[in-house]
């Protein structure tokens, strides 16, 4: 059985008191000092509460109440500054290194003591005003380290991470440790989905758990949302003025698809007069062309104008990307649209090649907002030589769910075939694939690795939508 002095007078303290009746602790035996005014604490009927009537600032009653017993704590709540401060310089006198919890209510008070904790009434009533406000984050409070390792998130019917799967979203840094549902909790397994409504208790670094916060409670948006607003158009002016008055209709054309936002050109590489009058003819209050630059300075000017211009979609040609462009965009997480053979105003159908489950939701809520924009119908397609179907179960579920929210039509296909022969013989499709660091590399035997997403940039005939995957 441990011991725990309380030093108490004050509504507060008979609160405290309550709290400590109602405890299901049977381990702990607790001894209150009390007065004539504080009888009602006496009517708490408890086996281990022990109420002893003196006066807490006097130093004989209480040096003869700590040496009857031996105390691991001792509390102080008191309303007075005063006797608060008498009753602990009393108990430094008696017991020099016994732990004191001091509720306090001056913000001016300072005490110096290792073995002493402060609790700021003030301090404490502002944290949970502050976790009342909307889009705050509630973390626990005297568990663990207190500094927001353990957090509760709501998730809304916007989140792009409802309809997610737990194994999906989990990382090495952080992890959903219960779901509440529906008065009832939920002790996850990665098979669990993630729906509307859900209170996720997650753990982990308190620095990744704001992001994750952020990333979780923001509302999906309309593509190019969350990345950014604006479309940017990279001009390889080498190119034919054919190819090059295509990629720019076809920019012009995505550009008033996506409400609200703005198309910036920027022009790479030697200008012909004619192509540049021909480009100037484009400029509106929504379309800007952009001063020329060599490839060469391209590179750190297309990173400032990221943040700059809020780019949210770059469009640009499948040759100068793996040339020159395919690192830096990886690395600032913004979609990029690659041009194909097939014209965007032809396309009816959005296709995504089934992968890692992590990743094929990471894109989902992306994939779905740009089919709805574009008016595509989606295919999920597992083309898989050893016809292996039954892992892609919960990529299949999670996707099923979202097109009854979003109300399109989705295909499920699944068949015993080499992906890449199956897609070149398609027509009228985008392909969206996860834009990982899988894409960037060099496919060494072709056709034979099961890691179809390297090969992916050798096929030419379809627009491809390269989507960035969550760190």
């Amino acid at each position: 059985m441990k011991n725990i002095l309380i030093l108490s007078n004050g509504d507060m303290a008979k609160h405290f008191v309550q709290w400590v009746g109602k405890s299901r602790i049977d381990t702990n035996h607790y001894y209150i000092t009390c007065n004539r005014h504080t009888t009602e604490s006496k009517e708490q009927k408890s086996s281990n509460l022990s109420f002893i009537e003196a006066d807490p600032t006097s130093y004989l009653k209480l040096k003869n109440i700590m040496e009857e017993v031996d105390f691991i704590t001792v509390f102080i709540v008191i309303s007075s500054k005063d006797e608060a401060l008498y009753s602990y310089k009393n108990i430094r006198i008696i017991k020099p290194k016994i732990r004191i919890v001091f509720v306090s209510n001056w913000d001016e008070l300072k005490i110096n003591d290792e073995n002493t904790k402060i609790l700021n009434i003030n301090e404490l009533i502002s944290s949970s005003l502050y976790e009342a406000l909307p889009n705050v984050p509630r973390i626990a409070k005297n568990i663990g380290f207190a500094k927001g390792e353990i957090m509760e998130i709501l998730v809304s019917f916007g989140s792009s991470y409802a309809y997610r799967h737990v194994g999906s979203v989990s990382h090495k840094k952080w992890k959903i440790v219960a779901i509440y549902r529906d008065k009832e909790q939920i002790f996850p397994r990665d098979t669990t989905m993630i729906k509307p409504n859900d209170r996720l208790i997650v753990m982990g670094n308190p620095l990744v758990l704001e992001e994750v916060y952020k990333r979780i409670t923001k509302r999906r948006g309309l593509f190019p949302e969350p990345f950014g607003k604006n479309l940017y158009l990279i001009l390889d002016m080498s190119l034919t003025k054919e190819d090059i008055l295509v990629q720019v209709n076809e920019a012009i054309y995505l550009s008033n698809r996506f409400s609200k936002s703005r198309l910036y050109i920027r022009t790479i590489g030697r200008v012909k007069e004619d192509i540049l009058n021909e480009l100037k003819k484009f400029e509106t209050e929504h379309i800007e062309l952009l001063s020329k630059l060599s490839k060469a300075e391209v590179l750190d000017t297309v990173v400032y104008e990221i943040n700059s211009y809020d780019i949210g979609l770059f469009l640009i040609d499948i040759s100068l990307f793996k040339k020159h462009f395919k690192e830096i965009l990886y690395l600032e997480k913004r979609p990029i649209y690659l041009f194909g053979e097939e014209s965007i105003y032809n396309i009816s159908r959005a296709m995504i090649f089934m992968g890692d489950e992590i990743d094929m939701e990471s894109i989902s809520s992306s994939t779905f907002d740009l089919s709805e924009t574009l008016n595509l119908s989606i295919e999920l397609s597992n083309y898989d030589p050893e016809g292996d179907f039954a892992e892609k179960r919960n990529i299949i579920e999670h996707y099923e769910s979202l097109s009854k929210i979003y109300n399109l039509k989705i295909d499920i296909i699944e068949k015993k075939a080499n992906p890449i022969r199956e897609l070149k013989e398609e027509s009228g499709i985008l392909n969206i694939i996860p834009f990982s660091r899988e894409v960037l590399k060099k496919p060494i035997f072709n056709f034979l690795s099961r890691k179809f997403s390297r090969y992916f940039l050798s096929i030419r005939k379809h627009p491809q939508l390269l989507i960035p995957l969550e760190d």
